[in-house]
């Protein structure tokens, strides 16, 4: 497996992003189209095709942001966790969730000068990966 660092540590699951994406955009498309041309007789099935669509994108989209949640909460607790190894205190409260995910990929001897750093200047997310120079890789992220 390549070594993972701040250019290729996004992660696409194809089947998800690519596919199942696509193939809603394109049935919600599809549902639309039918129900503006279709016959008077056929609103009814064209607009539980529409309702249908609406669903399926709502699903996706949903399942992904409680997936997303649940694995930031994780993460709050492991990037905690390691902070009051390393110093004997929590992260502070100040700190963002995105700037904790960043945090994860440092490696234990920069994150808690990172972390304070990150605090104290209100760094970004992209600016803390950015700074990180031993990449500590995170391949469990979905």
């Amino acid at each position: 497996m390549q070594a993972q660092n701040f250019k290729n540590h996004a992660k696409m699951v194809p089947g998800y992003h690519y596919v199942t994406l696509t193939a809603i955009l394109i049935f919600l498309i599809a549902s639309v189209n039918y129900f503006i041309q279709c016959t008077a007789e056929n609103k009814y099935l064209g607009a539980i095709l529409c309702l249908l669509s609406v669903i399926l994108v709502l699903i996706a989209w949903y399942l992904r942001g409680f997936a997303l949640k649940a694995q930031d909460r994780a993460i709050r607790a492991e990037e905690n966790f390691r902070h009051f190894i390393a110093t004997g205190k929590t992260l502070p409260k100040e700190l963002r969730m995105g700037q904790i995910i960043a945090l994860r990929f440092a490696s234990d001897e920069e994150f808690v000068a990172l972390t304070a750093k990150a605090n104290a200047e209100n760094l970004s997310n992209k600016e803390i990966k950015l700074l990180i120079k031993n990449w500590k890789a995170d391949h469990d992220r979905a």
